[in-house]
């Protein structure tokens, strides 16, 4: 399969990251301590030493990978559809036609709001063609969903 490669794919915001980061370096620290405390007592300093910087490096490896899973996030909008691209392992195109969309929904959960991004989730009668594009500043989140409910709105007209 060839996957078009145009300049005109949109990535989700670098905020994205800076929030999959944060959420690491907490789990991880959490994690760490509680590894290094738990071994500590059972086992002796040495191992509390040796178990809290296993989890650390367990976490810096999640870090790599889930800093590629957010580079490969892209998006576009053609005429008649939208492409959601994502995965790291296996490489994941879907076209959503604006005709079977049923309705578009932004959502933001705590942490999205405080990196001020939201959700843009996709509905379609198919389960198995709903997309998602995560990581979108909230104006621009704003914009994809009203202008993709209008073409819904559009295509779904012409049936």
């Amino acid at each position: 399969m060839q996957v078009d490669t145009g300049t005109d794919w949109m990535a989700p915001s670098v905020r994205l990251w800076r929030m999959r980061r944060a959420q690491i370096i907490a789990v991880g620290l959490v994690a760490a301590l509680a590894a290094g405390v738990g071994a500590g007592v059972a086992g002796g300093a040495g191992l509390g030493v040796v178990s809290g910087v296993a989890v650390l490096v367990i976490a810096a490896v999640s870090g790599v990978f889930l800093h590629r899973k957010f580079r490969s996030w892209a998006y576009r909008e053609r005429e008649e559809d939208l492409l959601v691209s994502r995965g790291v392992l296996i490489r994941r195109v879907s076209v959503v036609p604006y005709g079977r969309m049923q309705f578009v929904e932004v959502t933001a959960g705590p942490m999205e709001r405080w990196f001020k991004l939201a959700t843009v989730q996709l509905h379609t009668a198919a389960a198995a063609s709903n997309a998602r594009i995560p990581g979108l500043e909230r104006g621009e989140a704003a914009r994809l969903r009203d202008r993709l409910a209008m073409l819904g709105e559009a295509k779904a007209a012409g049936l």
